[in-house]
């Protein structure tokens, strides 16, 4: 099981695309359980992507339009960040 944290700037976003859509919000806590459990979890569809300026950053699936990008932690294995959550298209695209 890992540890999911989250970075200063993931609440930003969060409350651009998440917060106050009560759908959104109870399948973005599933991906994150499930993150928890297993980050490379069928469902999550998680997979690496390049970009960010990281060597080694993922991004996983909450709907058919958002995702969660996030890295393992480099110092602990163990533990998982969330960098931020976004749209794969339009206005809060996460894929810029």
């Amino acid at each position: 099981m890992y540890a999911v944290q989250f970075d200063v700037n993931f609440t930003k976003s969060y409350k651009k695309v998440i917060k106050g859509n009560a759908v959104l919000e109870k399948k973005f806590i599933k991906s994150i359980k499930l993150l928890a459990q297993n980050p490379k979890h069928p469902s999550l569809n998680s997979h690496k992507v390049d970009i960010i300026d990281q060597s080694e950053v993922w991004s996983s699936w909450v709907t058919g339009d958002v995702r969660l990008i996030w890295i393992y932690d480099q110092d602990k294995k163990s533990i998982i960040i969330c960098l931020k959550v976004g749209t794969h298209s339009g206005a809060n695209k996460v894929y810029k």
